[in-house]
């Protein structure tokens, strides 16, 4: 850091995720562990946020953690009414890289022949992955939805948030979750959507990259601005460098991307 900085960091796995066997936070300053000030904040959908306080220096911070899956709720069933709350109507609002108002007139004309009704998310989802080439480094931190359309090109942040845009521009509502994704390549934090399904949640994959049931949540938000690893709060804190491993127990699981699966 070139600067005394305040860093606000979402790496921990959210106190959802399941019983946590292990896990170690450290934090430290030059190579030696100066107590740089750290505190934890709780952030939506069992989130956990801590704000990192900092002299100028090399900062170095790791993570790991054991965790044994918690019960992961029972794919939502269906209603015929629409389920209005307030997280609903908070996924339904256009973003700062989701603008969903700016893309119902596309969404209307050319997602068209999409069935409506409680698939369409994952028709939704399923449309941009045919859509989109997946290209790690294609894209940078200012981009929206409408110029990852554009383009044809993106990371996972940019495929959710194509598949969030277009969602909402159609009266679904939709969210991004930060996740750790065993069986992922080139392995990296990952972007996943959550859509509204009935009463719940339904976790879809634009890219297919990894299976749904081995995520490990760990933010929630309305995009990637509300989901980002590491944001600066005040002072000049440049990213050196960064390496994400995760990994299951057992062979991983199939996943078809067609069957509901919710995340815990």
């Amino acid at each position: 850091m070139h600067t005394a900085a305040v860093l606000a960091l979402q790496v921990v796995a959210a106190s959802t995720a399941g019983e946590v066997l292990d896990e170690r936070l450290a934090v430290t300053l030059d190579g030696a562990e100066k107590d740089p000030s750290v505190s934890e904040l709780a952030a939506s959908r069992g989130g956990r946020m801590h704000v990192i306080s900092a002299e100028a220096g090399r900062l170095a911070i790791s993570y790991q953690a054991s965790i044994r899956p918690g019960q992961v709720p029972t794919p939502p069933a269906t209603t015929d009414t629409a389920v209005v709350d307030a997280e609903a109507i908070a996924a339904l609002r256009q973003s700062l890289y989701c603008q969903s108002d700016a893309m119902v007139g596309f969404a209307t004309t050319e997602l068209a022949g999409l069935e409506r009704g409680p698939d369409l998310a994952r028709s939704v989802a399923a449309w941009v992955f045919e859509r989109l080439e997946y290209r790690p480094g294609s894209s940078d931190t200012l981009d929206t939805a409408v110029d990852t359309l554009l383009s044809g090109v993106g990371s996972c942040r940019d495929f959710s948030h194509l598949a969030i845009t277009l969602c909402r521009a159609l009266g679904v509502p939709a969210r991004l979750v930060a996740v750790y994704a065993p069986g992922l390549s080139p392995m990296d934090f990952h972007a996943v959507v959550e859509a509204r399904r009935g009463t719940g949640w339904e976790v879809l994959d634009p890219t297919r990259l990894a299976p749904r049931s081995s995520l490990t949540r760990i933010a929630t938000g309305r995009d990637a601005a509300d989901t980002a690893f590491a944001t600066t709060l005040r002072g000049q804190a440049d990213l050196m460098s960064s390496e994400v491993s995760t990994v299951v127990d057992d062979d991983l699981p199939k996943d078809d991307h067609v069957a509901p699966v919710s995340l815990a």
